[in-house]
């Protein structure tokens, strides 16, 4: 055992289980290929008034649970609590807004947080995200949401809900904003918020009081004025056309008036999955449009809408409803020589198959040929390679296929065609 352990809140991903983590990141990610999202990777840590600006000051993610450093030369520096804020600057940075739009960017990666670890709530957790930037149009709101429901039904989830709301813009938001913190004012908080933060958040983004999940807080809210009810007529429109569109391609949504998520750069459209087998920490993903964040860090006008979808949470849902994505094996051919002279020749035929496109392994380590063939059978492949010093001298290795248990002598010259063949 070593003398060191992992960080608290931190987790390692091997074999097996990492396979399964691979697996759902390509099921989330393949959706957003083929509907013509460019990959983009950003560095694990940017200058900490990035996610302030952009994330919001108010929230719990910069207040309480960024990783924050400071170098030798005195700048300001975060590990990313989130996606968003990063792809932008990095896009606004390359200038791709000025080609054309929108710019379709998906990405997946590490995200840290400061925060109490329990079961679906890590100190680094992974995603997959998706943001399409410089265009306003609920067209595109609906499809970041059918490529998410698309990818969740790939893994075979079914018990996954789709909570909708519009959360208006700045046309309807100041009114509605001026309403939510004169009934916030008149709560009587002396009991729950002996530290001020409520109060504070009152004043500065009212909206992040709607996300408390304490329920004393949650009691003292109801009858707080919704933003439905103050929205002005170019956001009512906008939210219906979503709606729509979701129903006419046969999604069914909840629709969650007080639902804003925890950043602050939200506008009109916001939607989070949920699956309500993962107890308090149901949210598997969520995202919406964000139309002013571009400004915020600097840029032009650059309406955008994206999703962040966790792949531990997903992974967490696929486990509580018994499903076990089934991730290609990592080898299809393993070659079992026996004796040195067939140890040489098949290491051969091995490089030979790699070079040729097919995933193969070989029995390392002089094993005997029970053992080697326990670890055949345990690689996952379909085909074993087998040669002993009478098949060499035959000039032919036995191709045995592991599922049937067949097995048939191959020329050792025709051997990497008929491999290729009998695996297509």
């Amino acid at each position: 055992m070593s003398t060191f352990q992992g960080p608290k809140g931190t987790y390692d991903l091997i074999p097996p289980d990492s396979e399964v983590f691979l697996a759902v990141r390509e099921a989330l990610a393949a959706p957003l290929r083929r509907a013509g999202y460019g990959y983009v990777e950003t560095p694990a840590f940017e200058h900490t008034p990035l996610f302030a600006r952009g994330v919001g000051e108010s929230t719990d993610i910069v207040t309480k649970e960024m990783y924050t450093l400071t170098t030798k030369g005195g700048t300001e520096l975060a590990l990313r609590p989130e996606g968003t804020a990063a792809v932008l600057r990095a896009a606004l940075q390359r200038n791709l807004h000025r080609g054309g739009l929108p710019v379709k960017l998906w990405y997946s990666g590490s995200y840290y947080r400061y925060e109490r670890p329990q079961a679906g709530r890590y100190r680094h957790f992974s995603q997959v995200g998706a943001e399409a930037l410089g265009a306003e149009d609920p067209y595109l709101d609906a499809e970041l949401i059918l490529l998410a429901v698309e990818a969740y039904r790939s893994l075979g989830l079914r018990d996954v809900r789709l909570l909708l709301n519009t959360l208006g813009d700045a046309n309807c938001r100041p009114a509605y904003r001026a309403a939510l913190q004169e009934f916030l004012r008149g709560l009587d908080l002396e009991a729950i918020d002996p530290d001020g933060d409520t109060r504070r958040r009152i004043e500065i983004n009212p909206l992040r009081v709607l996300d408390d999940k304490r329920p004393a807080m949650r009691a003292l809210l109801e009858g707080v004025p919704l933003m439905r009810d103050h929205l002005c007529q170019e956001c009512k429109a906008y939210h219906e056309q979503v709606r729509d569109l979701l129903g006419a391609a046969g999604v069914g949504f909840e629709d969650a008036p007080a639902l804003v998520r925890g950043l602050d750069y939200y506008t009109r459209t916001t939607f989070e999955f949920v699956h309500d087998g993962l107890g308090a920490q149901s949210a598997v993903g969520g995202g919406g449009r964000y139309d002013g964040l571009s400004e915020l860090l600097g840029g032009p006008s650059l309406p955008s809408v994206g999703w962040a979808l966790g792949v531990d949470r997903t992974v967490l849902a696929l486990q509580a409803e018994g499903v076990t994505p089934q991730p290609p094996s990592p080898v299809e051919v393993f070659a079992v020589p026996v004796g040195e002279q067939a140890r040489r020749v098949l290491f051969g035929v091995l490089t030979e198959l790699r070079r040729a496109g097919v995933a193969a392994d070989f029995a390392y380590g002089g094993k005997g040929l029970k053992n080697a063939m326990k670890s055949a059978n345990r690689s996952g492949a379909r085909l074993a390679v087998v040669a002993g010093e009478r098949d060499l001298a035959d000039g032919v290795a036995q191709l045995k296929d592991l599922d049937s248990g067949e097995q048939h002598p191959v020329a050792l010259d025709a051997l990497i065609t008929t491999i290729k063949e009998k695996l297509q």
